[in-house]
């Protein structure tokens, strides 16, 4: 079967339509390395990485910090909540994936394992998303940057973020014209996916609808994972 096209058909329910942006747990954990049993849904044929398989490794800058972060750098210490993000999604569907990886923030803070975690949010829109949008952004959606846990990912051109988005992470971006938005010149179609990796960087898991997930089942996932 044809990867891509079986990802556009698996995700075709979470895609953000013209506009914007279950499973057993075992604690104990699994022979293979992995804490959470296998989903329900196999998505082993996706383009994407999927529950087992290795997180691929990436380096973008963080412009809030000046440092640049790699998500293999986080192996051996912290979970990973990752997603990918523009702070132009006229529709909604970047705040709700924020919504997601800040309420799991929020968690990791009351619970004390801050230091055990790391979120990463990646724009793939570096034109617009400067390091001055992206300040005003971690503040409208309720980030908490002096935690020290949160990484905004700006690649240096757009050309750059679709060859990690897409080539390496296998979630296809495309820039549109946005005739619809009197205020947006171009807009992305794109998957609200948010995954999950633990600290061994195995993907535990994959929401292709982390838009609308329910909040209470991501945040329980990472903190199954997070603490085990």
């Amino acid at each position: 079967m044809n990867r891509r096209l079986y990802l556009r058909s698996i995700a075709a329910s979470s895609v953000a339509a013209t506009a914007g942006c279950l499973d057993a747990i075992s604690p104990a954990g699994t022979d293979d390395g992995q804490v959470l049993e296998s989903p329900e849904r196999d998505l082993s044929e996706a383009t994407h990485p999927s529950y087992g398989d290795e997180f691929p490794t990436a380096s973008v800058p963080n412009p809030l910090t000046g440092e640049t972060v790699s998500t293999d750098q986080f192996e051996g210490e912290r979970t990973m909540l990752v997603t990918f993000f523009y702070t132009s999604c006229p529709d909604g569907v970047c705040p709700a994936l924020m919504l997601r990886l800040r309420r799991a923030q929020e968690v990791a803070a009351e619970n004390g394992y801050v230091d055990d975690a790391a979120f990463l949010a990646m724009t793939f829109d570096p034109e617009r998303d400067t390091e001055d949008v992206l300040q005003t952004y971690a503040g409208q959606q309720g980030v908490d940057l002096e935690a020290g846990n949160w990484h905004f990912l700006r690649p240096e051109r757009y050309e750059d973020a679709k060859s990690i988005v897409d080539d390496r992470y296998g979630l296809p971006i495309e820039k549109r014209d946005a005739d619809e938005y009197e205020n947006l010149e171009y807009m992305f179609p794109h998957y609200s996916y948010i995954f999950l990796v633990n600290e061994r960087g195995l993907v535990e898991r994959v929401y292709p609808d982390g838009a609308t997930i329910a909040t209470s089942k991501v945040v329980e996932d990472f903190e199954t994972v997070v603490t085990a």
